[in-house]
């Protein structure tokens, strides 16, 4: 894994406790609930932070010593989420459209419809 990549999501999120979903939007925004380590990299993949700086930052949340097998999970869990076009990876640090930098709840819905519209996220 190149820990000098950037981490972003191409899916709009939301979270409800400590459950996250991202929807679907060829589905009509169905909620597609993540397990909880896919969700901890949907919730942190803002674009502007390495995948280095997620394995340093998950593996402090840990009291102690981090498991060993850590950054292999996590290594599993990114390319997981690359392979089914929830999140991508880049050589620079990406700036994420209203709709995909902020989860669903936190949004204004009309505004984040019209900059999806906008983009060609979503069709009118």
């Amino acid at each position: 894994m190149d820990k000098s990549k950037y981490f972003c999501r191409l899916l709009i999120f939301t979270k409800e406790g400590k459950d996250v979903f991202v929807l679907d939007r060829f589905k009509g925004n169905e909620k597609v609930s993540l397990e909880p380590w896919l969700g901890v990299v949907v919730s942190l993949a803002d674009g502007q932070h390495t995948l280095g700086e997620l394995v340093t930052y998950l593996a402090r949340s840990y009291m102690g010593a981090p498991p060993p097998d850590l950054e292999s999970t996590i290594e599993s869990v990114v390319d997981r989420l690359v392979k089914s076009e929830v999140i991508k990876l880049s050589d620079e640090a990406v700036t994420l459209p209203y709709y995909l930098s902020i989860p669903a709840e936190e949004q204004d819905a009309e505004e984040a419809r019209k900059q999806m519209v906008k983009d060609g996220y979503i069709l009118q």
